[in-house]
């Protein structure tokens, strides 16, 4: 069992380049953003670790050292694991302790779901950071963009369409819009929660829950 504040690393998944900025592809990137915020970490260009880095203190009681580290991987997403090495291993940080935010179309906007490991499900960023780190056993979120369409969101993408390259490389409507500012309150608390009382708590307490529950 993972440990209560053990996470010392949050990854967020997206593609880099203003043509994906806010597309539904780059959700882990605008969670990562949203943390930054909050917690008043500035994020800049690294090259040691390819990506966009920051680090920061937070209170003793949602990081055992003080310190907690934010990582965008610039390498776009098929690549994603070339960038989480390099930073784990320049801080020495175990697979375990490393919580990756990423997107996932098999989840409606508006939820979200915590797992302490598992496969990448046919994620590309999740298939790279698996194949780098060499083990699934690391903790990640997973937020939801839906499959697009009308009301039955499996409607319109499967993996087998090109509507999935569309959907997930589109931008979000203004209606979803205000939903995504909801699941990212949502997901800064459920983060918070993983900092504070662990990843078995939080799960209990946020897999069933979303923003229109």
């Amino acid at each position: 069992m993972l440990e209560t504040q053990s996470i010392s690393l949050i990854v967020g998944l997206g593609n880099p380049g203003a043509e994906y900025d806010r597309t539904r592809h780059n959700i882990g990137f605008m969670a990562v953003d949203r943390l930054a915020t909050s917690w008043s970490i500035s994020l800049g260009k690294e090259k040691r670790f390819y990506g966009i880095f920051g680090e920061g203190r937070l209170s003793s009681r949602l990081a055992s050292n003080g310190k907690i580290r934010l990582l965008k991987p610039t390498t776009y997403m098929n690549l994603s694991g070339q960038s989480v090495r390099a930073c784990a291993d320049w801080f020495k940080c175990s697979p375990e302790n490393i919580l990756v935010v990423y997107d996932d179309m098999d989840l409606p906007l508006g939820k979200l779901r915590l797992r302490l490991s598992g496969s990448a499900g046919g994620h590309n960023g999740m298939k790279s950071i698996i194949s780098h780190l060499g083990t699934q056993n690391f903790p990640r979120l997973r937020l939801g963009i839906g499959r697009g369409g009308d009301k039955d969101e499996r409607a319109i993408a499967t993996k087998d369409n090109q509507n999935v390259t569309s959907h997930v490389l589109g931008g979000f409507t203004a209606s979803e819009n205000k939903i995504l500012t909801e699941l990212f309150n949502l997901t800064e608390s459920a983060v918070t929660s993983i900092l504070a009382d662990g990843l078995e708590k939080t799960m209990s307490l946020y897999n069933s829950r979303g923003v229109d529950s």
